[in-house]
């Protein structure tokens, strides 16, 4: 579906498999965000063809952190030359988890970064985007924030009504705290998540932050 103007999202609907919601940021490089599963990637196919795009019509994809639900497919654009790109801290605990990586099928070699994202600005063509790293879900997490439009791309930071799981490898309650008061900081007017619904409008994002911190820090 189209968010607003040069967003879409597909949302992953299924009550029956863990993939992530994917964003198409329709810009002079197309950017995908969080390719999501392998086997599970007909699910983008088949939205970016309602949108008259196939995988090389894509500049670049990033994926905001490195859990298999949002990362492994990017091993598809590594073959097409498309670049890749997610944070080095998420490259360092991949590469602490190879065995584990490769029983799942996935080889370190096909989802090697073409470059680290760090926090600070990123001009991509004209299309000027903040990146925060944000850890807590995992190492290497980041936010991706298009002021322009008071968009945020959270990924596993927040949802509508939750926050990501921190009892995985790497996870941290302290971090997640830390990362989430930084983002409510922000001038936000939609919030894009790694899972569920999006949030618009700056009442609902207040609303959700205020709600995240009085009900749930104190179980992170």
């Amino acid at each position: 579906m189209q968010v607003f103007d040069k967003v879409h999202a597909f949302i992953w609907n299924s009550m029956t498999a863990n993939n992530c919601n994917t964003y198409l940021i329709d810009g002079p490089t197309r950017i995908l965000i969080d390719p999501g599963h392998l086997h599970l990637f007909d699910h983008v196919r088949i939205e970016l063809g309602k949108l008259d795009l196939d995988l090389d019509d894509l500049g670049l994809v990033i994926c905001k952190h490195i859990h298999p639900d949002h990362i492994e497919a990017a091993q598809l654009f590594k073959q097409m030359s498309v670049p890749v790109a997610f944070h080095e801290q998420g490259w360092n605990l991949i590469k602490t988890m190879e065995k584990q990586i490769t029983a799942m099928g996935v080889s370190l070699d096909m989802i090697i970064p073409d470059f680290f994202l760090k926090e600070g600005d990123l001009s991509i063509n004209g299309l000027d985007l903040k990146i925060f790293h944000t850890p807590g879900h995992s190492p290497g997490s980041i936010c991706i924030l298009w002021p322009e439009t008071g968009a945020l791309i959270t990924g596993d930071l927040i949802f509508k009504e939750g926050l990501g799981r921190t009892d995985l490898p790497g996870g941290n309650g302290h971090q997640i705290k830390e990362s989430i008061l930084r983002m409510a900081d922000l001038d936000i007017e939609w919030i894009l998540p790694g899972h569920g619904d999006i949030l618009s409008g700056k009442k609902e994002v207040r609303n959700n932050f205020a709600m995240l911190e009085q009900f749930y820090f104190s179980y992170v």
